[in-house]
C-alpha cells in the first residue's frame, strides 16, 4: 500500500514525499479514508504508530477542498487539541511539513510562554489551531478566539488528557463547538471514561484499532533489573558504559528525581538534560532540541513532560522509577521501537515496586524478563516474584538480549569482569 493509493491530494503527496514517507503505517491506511469520507473516528493505537499524520493528512485534505472560492479573513476551521505542549509543538510540526504547498496556515498555542506572539498570528488568520486546554480557555476568555467555525475538532491522547485531570477543562471546551462537526478522538488505551467520552462527542464513529488495548510494541526487547533503590543510580552507570546505547531517554517519578539523576550523570561526566514541568518552555525546549541532534546522549525526564517527544532512532528507555499506572509504562517505553524499528527498553525495580511489575505484567500480558548478569542484585532476589495467573513465573528466567548480539556480547564480557 503506497500514500497514492489513499487518494491523497497532490499539494500533499508532495510533502510526503519530501518527508521520505511513502507507504502509510496501519493506523493511516486504516483512518485516512474514513475521515476523508467526512465520518467521525475512534482511533486506538500505541504511539509511535503515526497516529498524528492519520489526522493530520485528511484534515488539511479537506480544509484544502473547501478553501477553494472563499474570500475573507481567514477563520478557525480546525481544532487539535493536545495535553501537553511537547506533543503540540510536535502535532504543529507535523501540520506545516504535510501542508507546505496547500496555502492553509496553523499555529500552535500552549501555556508556560508569553501569549504575545499566539495572539499576534491569532490576528493575522488561522485555518488549523493546535492547542493545549488551558491556554485555548485563557485566549478563549479574551475573545482572541472564537470556535464558532470549527469544522473538524481532533482530541490527541485523550487518555492522557483525564489523567492529567484536564477532563473538565475539554468538556469546556467541546462545550464552545458547533454541534454540526467532524470529529476525531484518538488514544493510546481505552478505559472506561474513554468510552464515556466517545459515546458523548462522537457519531457513529468509525472505530479504527491497530494493536491491542495496552499491550506493548513487539519489536521492542523489554527486559527488567531487580535492584536495590540505593543502587539504582550505580546500576544506570553501568548500563551507560555500553557506548552502543547512543541516546538513552530516562524516566524519573518525580521532577526533584529528575534533577538528581541529571546531576549525578553530569558528575560522572554523562551528557544530560532534565526535562519536566518546573522547567521553563524555552528550557524544556532546548534540552530536547540538544537531544534530537545529538549534541546530550541522556534525556531524563518525567511523565507529563516526555508526552510529544519523538527522538528517531531513540536507542533505550530506562524505567530508573517504575510508573504506578501499568499504562504509563506502554506509553513510556512506546519512545523507542518507532514505526517499526527496534528499540530497547530496561526497567528498575526494587522491593517497593514489586507490585508495580505485576501490576504492568498483567497489563501487557507477559512477563518481563529479568536480567541475571546483575552487578547489584537485591538481597535474595533469587525468589521468584509472586505473579498473578495471568503471567507463568517460569517466564521470568529467560535471558534477554538473545536477538541484539552487540548487547549480548557486552553482556559477555561484563560478567567475566564481576
Amino acid at each position: 500500500m503506497l500514500f497514492e493509493n489513499l487518494n491523497i491530494i497532490e499539494p500533499i503527496l508532495k510533502a510526503l514525499k519530501i518527508e521520505g514517507y511513502t507507504s502509510p503505517t496501519p493506523i493511516q491506511e486504516q483512518s485516512i479514508p474514513p475521515i476523508l469520507e467526512g465520518n467521525d473516528l475512534e482511533g486506538c493505537a500505541q504511539t509511535g504508530t503515526g497516529k498524528t499524520a492519520a489526522f493530520a493528512i485528511p484534515t488539511l485534505q479537506l480544509l484544502y477542498n473547501k478553501q477553494a472560492g472563499q474570500k475573507g479573513p481567514r477563520k478557525i476551521k480546525a481544532l487539535i487539541l493536545a495535553p501537553t505542549r511537547e506533543l503540540a509543538i510536535q502535532i504543529g510540526e507535523s501540520f506545516t511539513s504535510y501542508g507546505r504547498y496547500t496555502g492553509l496556515k496553523s499555529t500552535v498555542i500552549f501555556g508556560g510562554v508569553s501569549q504575545k506572539s499566539q495572539t499576534e498570528a491569532l490576528k493575522a488568520g488561522v485555518d488549523i489551531l493546535i492547542a493545549t486546554p488551558g491556554r485555548l480557555l485563557d485566549l478563549m476568555q479574551q475573545r482572541y478566539i472564537s470556535l464558532q467555525d470549527i469544522e473538524i475538532f481532533v482530541l490527541d491522547e485523550a487518555d492522557r488528557m483525564l489523567d492529567m485531570g484536564l477532563g473538565h477543562d475539554v468538556k469546556r471546551i467541546i462545550a464552545k463547538l458547533p454541534s454540526k462537526r467532524q470529529t476525531m478522538l484518538f488514544s493510546a488505551t481505552m478505559p472506561k471514561e474513554i468510552s464515556k467520552l466517545i459515546d458523548s462527542i462522537l457519531t457513529n464513529p468509525i472505530k479504527v484499532e491497530v494493536a491491542p488495548v495496552s499491550s506493548t510494541i513487539d519489536t521492542i526487547d523489554q527486559s527488567v533489573y531487580l535492584v536495590e533503590k540505593r543502587n539504582k543510580k550505580a546500576l544506570l552507570m553501568h548500563i551507560l558504559e555500553n557506548k552502543s546505547f547512543e541516546s538513552v531517554l530516562v524516566f524519573s517519578r518525580t521532577k526533584h528525581g529528575a534533577n538528581k539523576i541529571t546531576g549525578d550523570l553530569v558528575r560522572f561526566g554523562i551528557e544530560a538534560q532534565a526535562i519536566h514541568g518546573n522547567k521553563s518552555q524555552s528550557a524544556r525546549q532546548l534540552a530536547l532540541k540538544n537531544f534530537k541532534e545529538k549534541k546530550i546522549r541522556v534525556l531524563v525526564a518525567t511523565d507529563i513532560a516526555a508526552r510529544g517527544i519523538d527522538v528517531e532512532e531513540l536507542s533505550l528507555v530506562v524505567n530508573f522509577d517504575l510508573p504506578d499506572v501499568p499504562e504509563t509504562y506502554v506509553h513510556r517505553i512506546g519512545r523507542t521501537g518507532r514505526a517499526g524499528a527496534e528499540g530497547v527498553a530496561i526497567s528498575f525495580c526494587d522491593n517497593e515496586e514489586k507490585s508495580s511489575l505485576r501490576d504492568i505484567e498483567k497489563t501487557i500480558s507477559k512477563a518481563i524478563p529479568v536480567i541475571e548478569e546483575n552487578p547489584y542484585p537485591i538481597s535474595n532476589s533469587t525468589v521468584v516474584i509472586e505473579t498473578s495467573k495471568e503471567v507463568k513465573s517460569k517466564d521470568f528466567k529467560k535471558k534477554p538480549y538473545e536477538k541484539n548480539t552487540h548487547r549480548n556480547s557486552y553482556f559477555r564480557k561484563d560478567k567475566k569482569r564481576n
